[in-house]
């Protein structure tokens, strides 16, 4: 499976639940709150401030 930037978090993490690992080790503490489960990867990174490509490269590592 191919992650996108535009894929929710909530869909990530139910379809790769290894990416918890990933999106914590980058600072997202929140992976399974209500919030988190309609947000975008590409989103997330923004406001968290992170790298997007870094980001996407490691889960889709």
């Amino acid at each position: 499976m191919i992650i996108t930037k535009d894929m929710t978090i909530g869909e990530v993490v139910r379809q790769k639940p290894e990416s918890v690992e990933v999106l914590m080790g980058f600072g997202m503490g929140c992976v399974g709150c209500p919030s988190a489960q309609a947000e975008t990867i590409e989103e997330a990174a923004m406001v968290h401030g992170l790298d997007l490509e870094a980001l996407m490269a490691k889960l889709n590592a």
